[in-house]
């Protein structure tokens, strides 16, 4: 059996291990702006979605992050100054210390893991078409993750947690304990949250 390694800059972790690193610490912490960002470096939790940037500054936030320890994900989608081409994740790799993205695009999330970065592939589910969407593309997803956002629905959560071998993030509207517990039951394996409150539980 072949194991994936994904190296960065120097930096080599298998999936696994960033599997491992993702269930001790199933609280992924969405950051959103600069204060986000110096919240989540003195925070105990080691998974970083990074949801804010520019071509020129996500090189240093992801630095920063680094620095003190982080797993990286950069929403490649909303970097402002990336093209929505695969040529966006070719720039993660080879101009930061990410160790993955994130994206809305089936075909980005492909060529990020065929160029050895963590991907992981983002679906907003506001009906009922994008939620037959949702279910006929999981089928064919070729990604390392599957985030779900709105995160507060554990049916439609544990139903697609069950057509797909990929596993499931929430993401989105997550504020309480509540939230957080009913997600990870409906067989979410974390979730990721820009409310500095669910940092902490």
């Amino acid at each position: 059996m072949c194991t994936l390694v994904f190296c960065v800059h120097g930096g080599c972790m298998t999936r696994e291990e960033i599997f491992d690193i993702i269930y001790e610490n199933p609280i992924i912490m969405a950051i959103k702006n600069n204060k986000d960002l110096r919240d989540s470096l003195d925070s105990e939790n080691k998974i970083v979605f990074v949801l804010f940037g520019t071509v020129e500054s996500i090189p240093h936030i992801v630095k920063k992050l680094k620095k003190h320890g982080k797993i990286v994900m950069v929403h490649e989608d909303l970097i402002e100054g990336l093209s929505s081409s695969q040529l966006s994740s070719a720039f993660i790799k080879n101009y930061t210390d990410a160790d993955g993205i994130i994206t809305t695009r089936p075909q980005n999330a492909a060529y990020a893991r065929q160029i050895g970065l963590f991907a992981i592939l983002r679906f907003f589910v506001l009906d009922s078409l994008s939620y037959e969407n949702v279910k006929e593309t999981v089928k064919k997803a070729n990604c390392d993750l599957i985030e779900i956002l709105p995160g507060i629905m554990p049916k439609i959560l544990g139903d697609i947690s069950k057509r797909t071998n990929i596993p499931v993030v929430a993401g989105g509207l997550i504020n309480e304990k509540s939230d957080v517990i009913d997600a990870l039951n409906a067989n979410a394996i974390a979730i990721s949250s820009s409310n500095t409150d669910v940092w902490k539980m």
